[in-house]
C-alpha cells in the first residue's frame, strides 16, 4: 500500500509557516505592543488630536466665550490677512525664526565640538551652557531687562567702555526685535548643545582615525564623517527648533508687550490677544491654522534642505 506524503502549503512558496507556539508567542508580543502604546495614543488623542479637531472647526465659526455661534466658512481667514497686526505678527514670527534657529544651531555645534573635546573643567562647562534652558523664562526676561537697561544696564555699560552712544535697545523699534533674537539664541542654546553633544559622542572612533590615517585635516574630517554621521540629529534640532521659535511668547511678553508699538508683536501673542482679551475665539483658532501650516513649510523645507544635503 503506497501512501502519498503531503508537502506543506508554505513549502511551495518558499516560505516556513510559524509554529503554533510561535504564533502564540507573536499574538502575545503583539497584544503587548498595542497594551504599551495606548497611553501614548490616549493622550495624543485627548490633547494633540481633539485639540486641533477644534481649532479647525472653531476656526471657521465666530464663536466667542459663553456666546452662540455662527458658521462663517473662511471669512475669518480673508479677514486675517486684511489685519494689519496679524500680518505684523506673522512678519516678525518669521523674521525671528529665520534669524534664531540658524544662528543658535551653528552656535551649539560649534561649543558642543569644543565640549567634545578633553579639557580640564568640562563638567562645570556643560552645567553653564544648560542653566539658561531649565531656568524660568521669566528670570531670564527680568536679567536681561536689567541688561538693556538704557540708563544702568550692562550693554550700554560695556559699549561705553569703547566710547559708543547710549542704545535705547527694547525702546527703539529698529533694535527691540533684533535684541529679543539675542535672548532667544541664547536661552536655546543649552538643549541643542547637549543634543549635539551626544551626537558627537556617538561618531565611529574608527571612522574618525581612518580618515586621520589618510592624511584628512579636522575640516575634512568634520565634512566627510562626522557632519553626515549627525545628519538625523540635525534634523531633529532643526524640527524642535522650528516649533520652539514660532512658539515664542513668554519672552515677548515680559520683556516688550509686543512694543515699542507693534515692533516684536509676535503670533502667538496676537493670538493671545484675540482669544483672551478680545474673546474672539473664531478669530483665534484660524491664526492658530495659519501658524500650524507655516510651521509645517518650514518643517518641509528643513526636509528638503536635509534630503539634498544627504545627496550630496
Amino acid at each position: 500500500m503506497s501512501t502519498t506524503l503531503e508537502r506543506p502549503a508554505a513549502a511551495s512558496t518558499g516560505k516556513i509557516a510559524p509554529a503554533k507556539g510561535d504564533r502564540t508567542l507573536i499574538r502575545g508580543q503583539v497584544r503587548a505592543g498595542w497594551t504599551l502604546l495606548t497611553p501614548a495614543l490616549l493622550h495624543s488623542g485627548i490633547f494633540i488630536v481633539v485639540p486641533v479637531i477644534a481649532v479647525l472647526v472653531l476656526s471657521l465659526t465666530d464663536y466667542s466665550f459663553g456666546d452662540s455661534f455662527e458658521w462663517v466658512g473662511f471669512t475669518n481667514y480673508t479677514d486675517l490677512f486684511r489685519d494689519p497686526n496679524f500680518l505684523a505678527s506673522l512678519w516678525h514670527t518669521v523674521l525671528y525664526a529665520i534669524v534664531v534657529i540658524p544662528i543658535s544651531m551653528a552656535i551649539s555645534l560649534a561649543v558642543a565640538i569644543g565640549l567634545n573635546q578633553k579639557i580640564r573643567g568640562l563638567g562645570f562647562f556643560r552645567t553653564a551652557f544648560y542653566i539658561p534652558t531649565v531656568t524660568a523664562t521669566v528670570a531670564v526676561a527680568t536679567i536681561w531687562l536689567w541688561i538693556y537697561n538704557p540708563g544702568s544696564g550692562l550693554a550700554n555699560g560695556f559699549l561705553s567702555l569703547f566710547g559708543f552712544a547710549p542704545n535705547r535697545w527694547l525702546a527703539d523699534p529698529g533694535t527691540a526685535l533684533p535684541s529679543l533674537m539675542v535672548v532667544g539664541i541664547w536661552q536655546g542654546l543649552g538643549t541643542k548643545i547637549i543634543i549635539y553633544l551626544a551626537a558627537l559622542q556617538g561618531v565611529s572612533r574608527d571612522l574618525l582615525e581612518s580618515a586621520q590615517l589618510d592624511g584628512a585635516g579636522r575640516w575634512q574630517k568634520f565634512v566627510n564623517v562626522t557632519w553626515p554621521a549627525i545628519g538625523p540629529v540635525q534634523f531633529f534640532v532643526l524640527i524642535t527648533s522650528i516649533v520652539g521659535t514660532f512658539q515664542v511668547f513668554d519672552l515677548v511678553y515680559v520683556m516688550t508687550q509686543g512694543g515699542p508699538g507693534s515692533s516684536t508683536r509676535v503670533l502667538v501673542m496676537d493670538i493671545y490677544q484675540n482669544a483672551f482679551q478680545n474673546l474672539k475665539l473664531g478669530y483665534a483658532s484660524a491664526e492658530t491654522v495659519i501658524m500650524m501650516i507655516v510651521i509645517a513649510i518650514f518643517i518641509a523645507a528643513g526636509r528638503l534642505l536635509q534630503k539634498a544635503d544627504t545627496n550630496d
